[in-house]
């Protein structure tokens, strides 16, 4: 099968970074399912892989981990699926189980996790494999082009958002406007939130506003009004204070990416006191993912894509790379 390795993480150009190469279609194990991809979308935490963000946990590893295909082999030990099954192949590949995170329920703190596309391969290839116990199932309404976004990019703006602690009918921030962004705006606006979106594309604050947005302007611009929560998308720790002083009291940010740059020195009488708070956020549970997808399916999103041929996913990434994506890239495989 064709599949896009890591060869060179961290190396200058992107083109050198990853390389498609003929390889093996892999042997599901008694636990997991064979998938056939149809589609694969582009996180930043593909880019953070390949440009050398993230520590190398796999030698060549396949990245891509919003995959969304057919079941074509099973283990032996799987149950509940047959083949033809439409899946999604999402972030979160495996952990212990028996830890005291994963016992009370933040498996996403599981010190043993394993994640797709970085310690095992992932979407950027004609086959995956995926634990059966990990593996989604995708509502229908969306064709897999839509879906393919809501299994990382969803997910992640699905866990932030519930990390900032956003009061009902309260005033959102959202700091940069790309793939999950772009949906978790859709979540609070549907819950009556009202949303300023600071981000420094042009192009990203018109969709913002299409998609309901109060106001839209740059990243460090100051939002016309107090924000009661925040969370910042963009990978920039300059952000970060910009953020945390356009908080009114008793605000929380919420930080959404797996990779942010230095933050700078915090005034802590300007962007901590009066009961300010800086939240991460890391991965996700699988009940994250079960309840937004089923909030997903009960509340039709608009998912803005940009669609490549699968043998483009250096351009997709230097796309990416540049902020010239609108909503999220997504590879397709012939």
């Amino acid at each position: 099968m064709r599949a896009w390795q890591v060869t060179d993480p961290g190396a200058p150009d992107i083109g050198t970074a990853i390389q498609l190469r003929t390889v093996p279609i892999p042997a599901p194990e008694p636990d997991e399912l064979l998938v056939r991809v149809s589609v694969c979308a582009v996180c930043r935490t593909d880019l953070h892989v390949v440009q050398g963000d993230l520590p190398v946990h796999r030698s060549d590893v396949v990245p891509g981990h919003e995959a969304v295909g057919r079941v074509a082999a099973m283990g032996t030990e799987v149950s509940g699926f047959a083949e033809g099954d439409r899946v999604g192949v999402a972030w979160l590949r495996r952990t212990c189980g028996v830890c005291r995170y994963c016992t009370r329920g933040a498996e996403n703190l599981c010190p043993r996790s394993e994640y797709t596309g970085w310690d095992a391969d992932g979407g950027y290839a004609e086959y995956v494999t995926v634990p059966a116990g990990y593996a989604y199932r995708l509502p229908e309404a969306y064709p897999d082009e839509r879906v393919a976004p809501l299994l990382c990019a969803g997910i992640i703006g699905f866990r932030a958002l519930r990390r900032a602690n956003l009061p009902s009918g309260g005033r959102l921030g959202i700091y940069g406007f790309g793939a999950s962004a772009h949906l978790t705006a859709q979540l609070a606006i549907a819950q009556g939130a009202t949303v300023h979106v600071l981000t420094r594309s042009a192009v990203a604050q018109e969709l913002a506003r299409t998609l309901g947005a109060a106001s839209a302007a740059d990243a460090y611009a100051t939002p016309p009004e107090p924000l009661d929560a925040a969370i910042l998308f963009a990978p920039v720790g300059d952000l970060v204070p910009v953020a945390l002083a356009a908080l009114d009291r008793g605000g929380t940010l919420s930080i959404a990416g797996i990779h942010l740059s230095d933050i700078p020195t915090l005034n802590y009488q300007r962007h901590l006191f009066q009961e300010r708070a800086l939240l991460s956020v890391t991965a996700n549970t699988r009940e994250d993912g079960r309840q937004f997808l089923d909030l997903a399916a009960r509340h039709p999103l608009e998912v803005a894509t940009t669609a490549y041929p699968f043998t483009e996913a250096v351009s997709a990434l230097r796309d990416l790379a540049a902020d010239r994506v609108n909503g999220a890239a997504v590879l397709h495989l012939p």
